[in-house]
């Protein structure tokens, strides 16, 4: 690979990963061809980017990519493939289902907003991880419990209207 070359893959990264606030890091070493395929197309189904690099170049990028990836640079040897998402947990879940099929895959490290996972004993806690709609969701949850009691008090109530539930949660209260 010339030096051009090497020099617009580690460019390719450095947009990579200043587009994406979540990438994961996974030795591939001894998986086969045609699970090696199957990952991929996986992948492509579910919206996660993969790409088997170098890890001179990942490194490289990461240090020009203006984000501190430090913590990972530990992470970067042998065989390595970048997992790219929009959802923090995905690849935690395609890695845990994949394994069913191979037993091959081993997460490094992960990189979630910010946050460093390194080692293969994060990827229960990466699963667990919620995504932006899942939080959202519960969010929209907990404000609304508050007004469905208030509704729930008042049909309680029936026709003794806004003065019976005043009543009954000062009754409640004493």
């Amino acid at each position: 690979m010339t030096k051009e070359q090497k020099n617009q893959v580690i460019d390719e990264l450095v947009e990579v990963l200043q587009s994406r606030d979540v990438f994961y890091l996974v030795d591939t070493q001894g998986i086969t061809v045609a699970k090696v395929n199957q990952l991929r197309r996986t992948c492509f189904q579910r919206d996660i980017g993969v790409r088997v690099v170098k890890n001179t170049l990942l490194k490289k990028a990461m240090e020009r990519s203006g984000k501190d990836f430090s913590e990972i640079f530990p992470v970067l040897h042998g065989t390595t493939a970048l997992f790219t998402s929009e959802t923090g947990n995905a690849p935690a879940k395609l890695l845990k289902e994949f394994r069913k099929v191979s037993d091959k895959l081993v997460l490094k490290g992960a990189y979630v907003e910010s946050a460093v996972f390194i080692g293969e004993n994060q990827l229960e806690n990466l699963i667990s991880i919620k995504s932006r709609e899942e939080l959202i969701a519960d969010i929209v949850a907990m404000l609304k419990s508050p007004i469905n009691n208030v509704v729930g008090a008042l049909r309680a109530n029936g026709d003794q209207g806004v003065a019976g539930l005043v009543k009954a949660l000062e009754e409640r209260a004493a």
